[in-house]
C-alpha cells in the first residue's frame, strides 16, 4: 500500500458506523506490515490461458494461524469490513495487470466498506469477481443482497465460492445469479476413481451454466484429475497442478497448460 492504512483511516474523520475513530482504536491485525496477499492462477480449460487471479490473505502474525483465524478476530472485533479493504487494496496493488477473484467474508456486507466510491475494486482496471463462500450462511440476506446489487452495478462482478461443501445451499445461485460458481476442492480430489462424482460434477456443471454462471472446479492437485475436471465440461480451473499461490502472479505449470487446452470442451446433450 502507498501508506500504512492506520494513517488511511486516521485521516477519515468518522468509520462506517458514524463514530468517532482514534488510532487506538485500529485493531494490530490491520498493520500492513503483518498481512500480506498471495496469488493463485485460475486456468481457462479450453485454451489454457491464465483466465484471472485469486488474490489469498496471509499474515506473518503468530496469533493466526491462517485467513479463516484471522476473519473470525475480525468480526470479534467488528473489523471485518475494513481488513477486507486492506486486502483489496495490496490485490489491486500487486497484480494490476489481471482480472482478480477477491474474497469477501459475509459479515463485510453488513458494513458500509465496499459501497464506498473510493474502493480499490472500482479502480481496477480489469475485472473484478467478489467470492462470497456458500459454506458459510449470509446473515441478513436481504441486506446483504441490496449491497451486492449495489457494488454490482457498478461492474463488479459476483462468485460462490465452495458449491458442494457445507450448507450446499443452492439457492445462493438461483438468487443471486453469480456469474461464476466455484466448486469445492473435494469435489475434484481423486475424481478420476471415481464415476459417480464426475457424474455429479458434469450436472452441477450443466446445471451452473443454465443458471448463466460458468464453473471453476478449485482444489485440483493432479494431472489425472485435471483430465477428469476437463472431460466434466467444467470452464476453468485452480489447484496446484498449475501454480501454487504465490507472492508475485506465477505462470502456471507448461504441462498442465498444454494438457488443459488440449482438451475439447464437452457438448451437454449430445452423443
Amino acid at each position: 500500500m502507498s501508506r500504512n492504512f492506520t494513517e488511511w483511516l486516521r485521516s477519515q474523520t468518522i468509520d462506517r458506523q458514524g463514530r468517532a475513530v482514534r488510532p487506538s482504536d485500529v485493531p494490530p491485525m490491520l498493520a500492513v506490515g503483518e498481512l500480506r496477499v498471495v496469488f493463485q492462477p485460475i486456468v481457462d480449460l479450453h485454451g489454457g490461458d491464465v483466465f484471472a487471479y485469486e488474490a489469498l490473505v496471509r499474515s506473518t502474525s503468530p496469533h493466526y494461524a491462517g485467513p479463516v483465524a484471522l476473519f473470525e478476530h475480525a468480526v470479534g472485533a467488528a473489523c471485518a469490513g475494513a481488513l477486507g479493504r486492506v486486502i483489496r487494496e495490496l490485490a489491486v496493488e500487486r497484480c494490476p495487470h489481471m482480472p482478480l477473484f477477491l474474497n469477501v467474508h459475509p459479515n463485510e456486507l453488513d458494513e458500509g466498506w465496499l459501497v464506498q466510491p473510493d474502493d480499490p475494486v472500482f479502480r481496477h482496471e480489469h475485472p473484478v469477481y467478489l467470492e462470497i463462500t456458500e459454506s458459510v450462511p449470509l446473515s441478513h440476506f436481504e441486506f446483504c443482497h441490496s449491497t451486492l446489487a449495489e457494488v454490482r452495478s457498478k461492474g463488479v462482478l459476483l462468485a460462490i465460492d465452495d458449491l458442494g461443501a457445507g450448507y450446499s445451499n443452492l439457492k445462493y445461485i438461483a438468487e443471486l445469479s453469480p456469474e461464476i460458481v466455484k466448486l469445492d476442492r473435494g469435489l475434484a480430489h481423486g475424481l478420476h476413481e471415481d464415476r459417480r462424482r464426475q457424474k455429479l460434477v458434469t450436472q452441477l456443471v450443466r446445471l451452473c451454466e443454465e443458471l448463466g454462471a460458468e464453473v471453476v472446479v478449485e482444489g485440483i492437485e493432479t494431472l489425472e484429475e485435471l483430465r477428469a475436471v476437463a472431460d466434466s465440461g467444467a470452464r476453468f480451473g485452480q489447484g496446484y497442478v498449475f501454480a501454487r499461490p504465490e507472492p508475485e502472479p506465477p505462470e502456471p505449470d507448461r504441462r498442465a497448460v498444454v494438457l488443459s487446452g488440449s482438451r475439447r470442451p464437452i457438448r451437454h446433450g449430445s452423443s
